[in-house]
């Protein structure tokens, strides 16, 4: 769906008190946070603007954010045990 919601408190629930502790305490995870996010309102926009789904660089943001999320999950199932 286009200019789907892909926030990581939206995505993972379960984390929401965990996100906000560690957007606050860790570095590392803040800065990762802050890319994410940013990339991911860039994306919004772009599918929200018709952005052809084979422009290079809309793919390449997109691959970065499904890499960055994946990053984030895994220092939040870390910090969670």
């Amino acid at each position: 769906m286009l200019g789907e919601n892909h926030s990581l408190t939206h995505d993972f629930p379960e984390f929401t008190d965990l996100i906000h502790q560690l957007t606050q305490s860790n570095e590392h995870f803040a800065h990762k946070s802050r890319r994410y996010h940013e990339l991911d309102k860039k994306i919004r926009g772009l599918e929200l603007n018709g952005v052809p789904t084979t422009d290079s660089r809309f793919v390449a943001m997109k691959a970065e954010r499904v890499e960055l999320k994946d990053e984030l999950h895994g220092m939040l199932t870390v910090h969670s045990a």
